[in-house]
């Protein structure tokens, strides 16, 4: 199927770039006031293309450092001082954390932590009655630094040693000490073990001085994370607002709140799920998407990794390699996203990410994610390939052809 030209509809790399500094200006973590000024900008934007746009405001916790922090400190406490308070303080907290990080009840955030306000932004286009929906992802909330994101980190032992580099193809589990640390001073602690209970202890100490120091940090601009795929999403709703498709309903879903662990997605996806079938709808992800070289990663999660449909991943490489956009494939990663929610509930997702030669995304959780380090490139090939997936899959639903397989 010939690609359609998108080239007079599509935001320019200039205009991609100038929407980014325009937002980057904007100091604008989880739940906080920028974070709401962003998403009107956003809005406002797409109201002037003519498209149908609301914004639904949700009580969130937003942040992860003390929804992490104080149940590691707690078995860190526990692990110090042994007998049954430490076994059930490292349960608790491996609980609390395993919870959290799974992005699953919250429980402990929801009961014992306070709330502020995010804003998940929401436009429509297309029929809304269409046997198929595409839902397009792109959170639009900044993280903080911390000493644990700085750019050395990642990049050091992959220069020292390029074999271990090429032989890579997950993230290290960043994450998992936050939970094991606890469960090893519980463990430990009841089967008399003191020097695994106190080594546990000190892992769950430096997760938790880990956090404090993330907490007390500033927001960084989140140029590349994730304003480059709020960019390319508002590319690609200027595209569909100049040639709507006629036989798919698409969502333009931008939420906040993801850097406290997909907060504003969870409250979208316990608001609206029920108005998704599961075997009509579909989600693509743009998340951190202005590194130099598009990847579309095969699977996610920070305490166990779920991938993604091959069906659909193999239809998104199809579409690329018609277009002539590189997609750097067999990355895994023990972080997690907005997609990840539908991914476990069975849904056809794809996750769109980018990196750099050091299969690393540029200047991630960092001062350095401004807007003058962004790939505009790599933003603008996310946004027409996604434009091309839209097109063809409006023509397979008008030629009635099921998604299974694509």
């Amino acid at each position: 199927m010939a690609a359609a030209d998108t080239t007079a509809t599509l935001l320019s790399e200039a205009e991609l770039r100038d929407r980014i500094e325009r937002w980057c200006s904007i100091e604008h973590g989880s739940a906080s006031p920028g974070e709401h000024a962003v998403a009107a900008l956003i809005a406002d934007e797409l109201r002037g293309l003519g498209l149908d746009v609301w914004i639904e405001a949700e009580a969130v916790h937003g942040g992860y450092w003390w929804p992490i922090g104080i149940p590691t400190a707690i078995a860190a406490v526990g692990g110090a001082i042994g007998g049954a308070f430490g076994a059930v303080a490292g349960l608790f907290s491996a609980a609390a954390v395993a919870d959290d990080i799974n992005c699953e009840r919250f429980w402990f955030r929801k009961r014992l932590l306070p709330k502020r306000m995010t804003h998940n932004v929401v436009a429509e286009l297309g029929p809304a009655d269409a046997r198929r929906t595409l839902v397009f992802i792109a959170h639009h909330d900044a993280p903080h630094a911390g000493v644990v994101f700085h750019p050395k980190l990642p990049r050091g032992w992959a220069r020292k040693y390029p074999k271990l580099l090429e032989r890579a193809k997950t993230t290290p589990p960043t994450m998992w000490g936050s939970f094991f640390g606890p469960l090893g001073v519980a463990l430990a602690t009841l089967f008399g073990f003191r020097k695994l209970r106190l080594f546990s202890a000190l892992v769950a100490a430096g997760y938790a001085a880990a956090m404090a120091d993330i907490g007390l940090r500033r927001v960084v601009d989140g140029a590349n994370d994730n304003l480059s795929g709020v960019a390319a999403q508002i590319s690609v709703a200027r595209a569909l607002a100049a040639k709507p498709p006629e036989n798919l309903r698409v969502i333009l879903l931008f939420p906040g709140s993801e850097e406290s662990f997909q907060e504003g997605m969870h409250a979208w996806w316990q608001r609206h799920r029920h108005e998704l079938p599961r075997a009509s709808t579909i989600f693509i992800n743009h998340e951190t998407v202005g590194s130099p070289h598009l990847v579309l990663l095969e699977g996610e999660g920070m305490l166990g990794i779920t991938d993604y449909p091959n069906d659909l991943k193999d239809f998104i490489q199809r579409v690329a390699d018609d277009l002539g956009i590189f997609l750097w494939r067999e990355l895994r990663t023990r972080n997690a996203s907005d997609s990840l929610l539908p991914l476990r509930a069975g849904y056809k997702c794809a996750l769109f990410v980018s990196c750099d030669e050091l299969k690393a995304p540029t200047n991630y959780h960092w001062y350095t994610d401004t807007a003058d380090k962004v790939h505009y490139a790599t933003v603008a090939d996310m946004a027409r390939l996604s434009f091309e997936l839209t097109r063809r899959l409006d023509c397979r639903c008008h030629r009635e052809i099921h998604i299974r397989p694509l």
